[in-house]
């Protein structure tokens, strides 16, 4: 299987030399495009959209249509597994997404079990193999996952949380059965992501939201150590070709040394860590993805070229860098802005 045409940002995640530092954003198909909204609308919800494989792969290229993206991302959501162990993913108007049963129960936690993606999740697969057909090998595919522990937090809590109250009583009173649903929720990753591998993506990033919640004993013993267990059971290659992985955990500066260390081949980062002190503490292991603000791109054009420039400059020349916010983008984001972000991107980095 031949790397695509544009691979900067594959050979930047394996910190191979790059003409330029390429780019994507997470959230990159979604809500501040209005053919997103007018393709949801004809999908009639968000789970009928991640579930129908036609209409994943039209939001998935939408964002290449109008920027240009250096890879990617498989239009899915990262509780597509706990709703194929059963949970009841639903999406309720303002409030987000909910659980119609979350896992209270010792039995309920006891009874669970990790899905077989090429059943349950087929759909998923399907999707990446209708992109990597439409894409062309013209940028690369990413697919993803949430990480054990935010999935963990979702499924305890019922859906999101201000204070992750359930599932970290659950963490101090009944470690063990935490334990067993992180236990069960990396292996569903694990197979998840390899099936994801098989089906054609070429990189993949596991969605660490939750653990900048935990303190710092816990995020080793709940959060990271079940990272590092995904990542060591993760396919490293697929048709003769290396699969980069990149971890992110919002909230996780103060962590890059220890998650450096899991195996990954690259950190993403949030917008409150310095991309330099970064790259001083651990840009010689991992390539490093981010960061900017996702704010910044409410500004005026010359203030968000200017900051786009600040970021880069932050990471320095040399290849390891993938430019990214450093959390999803904002759905009210003005899409024309985005533009000048990406192209600023692409000039700056390559001193055009």
């Amino acid at each position: 299987m031949a790397r695509p045409r544009n691979d900067t940002f594959l050979r930047a995640l394996l910190r191979e030399p790059v003409e330029y530092t390429p780019v994507w954003l997470m959230r990159q198909a979604g809500r501040y495009l209005p053919e997103y909204c007018e393709t949801r609308k004809r999908a009639g919800s968000f789970l009928q959209l991640c579930k129908t494989p036609s209409l994943a792969c039209e939001v998935t290229l939408q964002p290449l249509a109008r920027y240009d993206l250096d890879a990617a991302i498989l239009f899915s959501d990262i509780l597509t597994v706990p709703d194929a162990m059963g949970l009841g993913l639903y999406f309720a108007d303002g409030e987000g997404p909910k659980f119609e049963r979350p896992l209270r129960q010792e039995w309920e936690i006891r009874d669970l079990t990790a899905p077989n993606p090429n059943d349950q999740l087929r759909y998923v697969m399907d999707a990446v193999v209708e992109i990597r057909r439409a894409l062309d090998n013209s940028v690369p595919l990413i697919g993803f996952s949430g990480s054990p522990f935010t999935l963990a937090c979702y499924m305890v809590e019922g859906g999101g949380s201000d204070d992750f109250r359930t599932v970290k009583s659950m963490l101090y009173n009944r470690p063990d059965l935490l334990h067993h649903i992180l236990d069960i929720n990396a292996t569903a990753v694990t197979d998840y992501l390899n099936a994801q591998i098989e089906s054609g993506v070429q990189a993949v990033m596991l969605f660490d939201t939750w653990g900048g919640a935990l303190s710092h004993r816990a995020y080793r013993e709940f959060s990271l150590a079940y990272l590092q267990k995904v990542i060591a059971g993760l396919k490293k290659s697929h048709g003769g070709e290396r699969v980069p992985s990149i971890v992110f955990t919002k909230g996780g500066g103060q962590w890059l040394e220890a998650i450096a260390n899991i195996g990954c081949d690259a950190i993403g980062l949030d917008w409150t860590t310095d991309l330099a002190d970064a790259k001083k503490r651990v840009g010689h292991k991992v390539a490093l993805q981010g960061n900017m603000d996702p704010m910044a791109l409410f500004a005026s054009a010359e203030a968000i070229a200017a900051e786009t420039r600040r970021v880069l400059d932050s990471y320095g020349g040399g290849s390891g860098h993938v430019f990214n916010l450093g959390h999803g983008i904002s759905q009210f984001t003005p899409p024309a802005n985005v533009s000048v972000m990406v192209d600023t991107v692409h000039r700056h980095s390559s001193g055009t």
